[in-house]
């Protein structure tokens, strides 16, 4: 094949999502996904060797119609020089983010029964708990980082009660969904990094693998022993689909709701009209919650497989091919969202990707929505005078799944509503 000449391939680079290998642009986006979205918005990335979707019709059709079944072979991972992680990829092709039906509906309605509405009710209380006591550590000294003071411990404590985990276990699972993020979260993978997380990936599945046999001989109440006990047609599910999927539910859970509360704050403590509607109007929460997912996505992409060939966006994609589904652009869509780069906290008709859509809905999204609101509620009510100390924050170097590193604010002190007590955090 004749290599392209300098002028088109730095076109090319000038459109390919490994723009977001750049901090500059990693730390805004959206800029570029407007750009390659008003260029093609279904454009194939010769860097990549996937297409790349950044229009919210087409994004919604492929998160519908396209396989999800994308896990490479062992033979592929160490062909792309990543064979020691070969083991997670068997792991991958058990959870329900990387297999369709019949085997995912399967597994999604066994875990469906942890994050029933009534099961997610019963955890408020909990979870208020949760938040005032993380604030109870910090109002009286009148600032906190709120990555890690509050957004890094806030989801683990409310997976371990979910999971039926013991608390004293908190900073192992913290460290384990860290590094799960980073293996899921980018495209490329920095090589003196690949024996540590394929080590801390072995030591994540054995975790989880120990607290299955143990549960189910002396079940806990909470997810596990609900994956132990569930059966789908007279069939239960097999010890390895409840470790994958046990896995799967701590890594993303952990990510998905701590991103969410660190994102979502900066984006309202950036605009201090917003955030006193908010406090002034905490009757809008549901809607902001919803706006606040639209407007910084907390998972970036997403990758699916043509199922067949199909035309979209005008343009011929042949069965088998790979496509990246971008949701952050999608959720900045002119065409379906005006004004999209505003953030409003009372947009109507804002039925947003970030929890993706159709049968890969994510599975946790009531369990998130309810957390979120009660996390920036009792932030908002407990710690007046609120403002930001970092105004360009660091975001950490994933491309998939947007989160910053740090986020410094100040505040009026306050009195803590009742001792701190022994919070198993470390």
């Amino acid at each position: 094949m004749t290599a392209a000449p300098p002028s088109t391939r730095k076109q090319e680079a000038q459109y390919s999502l490994l723009q977001l290998l750049k901090p500059e642009v990693l730390a805004n986006p959206y800029s570029l996904y407007a750009r390659l979205r008003a260029f093609e918005p279904v454009h194939w990335d010769p860097f990549l060797h996937c297409w790349v979707v950044t229009s919210y019709a087409e994004v919604v059709t492929v998160l519908s119609k396209f396989k999800a079944e994308r896990t490479p072979s062992p033979e592929r991972m160490a062909a792309m020089g990543l064979g020691a992680l070969s083991p997670y990829a068997e792991l991958m092709q058990r959870q329900l983010l990387f297999i369709d039906a019949p085997d995912h509906t399967r597994i999604r309605a066994a875990c469906a029964a942890a994050f029933a509405p009534a099961r997610v009710a019963q955890l408020r209380e909990a979870i208020q708990r949760i938040a005032d006591k993380l604030l109870d550590r910090v109002v009286a000294g009148g600032e906190m980082d709120v990555v890690a003071d509050f957004a890094a411990h806030f989801p683990a404590l409310i997976l371990t009660a979910l999971l039926g985990l013991p608390e004293t276990d908190l900073g192992r699972l913290r460290q384990w969904a860290l590094d799960f993020g980073e293996l899921v979260g980018n495209f490329e993978h920095d090589p003196d990094r690949i024996e540590p997380l394929a080590q801390s990936l072995a030591e994540f599945k054995q975790y989880i693998t120990a607290q299955v046999v143990e549960q189910q001989s002396r079940p806990r109440d909470g997810l596990i022993a609900t994956l132990i006990s569930a059966q789908v047609d007279g069939q239960p599910l097999s010890r390895d689909e409840i470790v994958a999927n046990s896995l799967l539910m701590i890594g993303g859970g952990l990510e998905e709701l701590s991103n969410l509360v660190s994102n979502g704050l900066f984006s309202l403590l950036q605009r201090p009209q917003q955030q006193a509607s908010l406090t002034a109007n905490p009757e809008i929460m549901p809607s902001a919650i919803e706006e606040l997912l639209r407007f910084e996505s907390t998972t970036q992409y997403t990758g699916r497989v043509a199922p067949e060939d199909v035309t979209l966006g005008g343009k011929p994609i042949r069965k088998g091919d790979a496509v990246t589904a971008v949701l952050a652009a999608a959720n900045r869509d002119p065409a379906r969202f005006p004004d999209p780069d505003t953030l409003d906290l009372t947009r109507t008709d804002n039925r947003h990707v970030a929890f993706s859509w159709a049968a890969h809905y994510c599975l946790g999204a009531p369990l998130v929505r309810m957390s979120a609101s009660l996390a920036f509620s009792t932030i908002l009510r407990r710690l007046p005078g609120l403002s930001l100390v970092t105004t360009e924050p660091r975001w950490r170097g994933m491309a998939a799944m947007r989160s910053v590193q740090s986020l410094q604010v100040r505040f009026n002190p306050t009195a803590p509503l009742s001792p701190a007590g022994p919070l198993p955090i470390s």
